[in-house]
């Protein structure tokens, strides 16, 4: 069945996309949201640059959809709309185990008339971040909360020692509850590394994240 990915470029929509491909899916399409006052991807703040790298990457086109907060969800509906020009009956998400953003995953999509698709669901959060390690996709921390986790980690790869550090800090190690955020740049499903280069620390507030392009 061809589908479009709602694609954050972080672990979570990777993973999920690799579970697509590998059930015998075909994907038309990387639907990414764009914060337009900023002109990066929303939540994990990827500019068009790192975004192109990213289509390349994967040889999927980008389905880019510019949006405010408040039209969020119409612009994601045109985008799925858009998808279903390209051949899409279906669009994937990478959501674990929170009910309510499945739930909006789900309403966009009857109101564009896809199926929805999660690979990931109840698959357990541990788990999820030790298969994303084991099928050997290189996540590079891009941004973390403050309050929980130290600035040293951020630029570093997701991996053993990471996870290390962030068990002893008490947190998520999925960080599904926002405690960081990954941008993958390597991994089976990549047809080549994303060459990327790493820029200043950026803090906002409770927040700060490392540049990448």
């Amino acid at each position: 069945m061809k589908f479009v990915m709602s694609y954050s470029c972080g672990k979570d929509s990777t993973l999920a996309l690799h579970k697509l491909i590998k059930a015998g899916h075909e994907p038309v399409g990387l639907l990414v949201m764009v914060n337009k006052d900023m002109d990066r991807s929303w939540f994990h703040g990827a500019d068009h640059r790192l975004l192109e790298k990213f289509s390349k990457a994967l040889e999927i086109p980008l389905l880019l959809c510019p949006s405010g907060g408040d039209e969020y969800h119409l612009e994601f509906e045109k985008g799925l709309k858009r998808a279903m020009e390209l051949g899409a009956e279906m669009a994937g998400f990478g959501d674990i185990d929170i009910e309510n953003n499945r739930r909006w995953c789900e309403e966009r999509c009857r109101a564009a008339g896809l199926k929805a698709a999660f690979p990931l669901w109840q698959q357990g959060r541990e788990k999820i971040v030790q298969e994303i390690i084991s099928e050997g996709y290189c996540c590079i921390v891009k941004s973390i909360d403050n309050q929980l986790l130290p600035k040293e980690l951020l630029g570093k790869q997701l991996d053993s020692e990471t996870l290390e550090i962030m068990a002893a800090r008490g947190i998520d190690i999925c960080g599904e509850n926002g405690e960081y955020h990954t941008i993958a740049v390597d991994g089976p499903i990549f047809r080549h590394k994303l060459e990327i280069q790493t820029g200043s620390i950026l803090d906002f507030g409770e927040r700060s994240v490392i540049d990448l392009r």
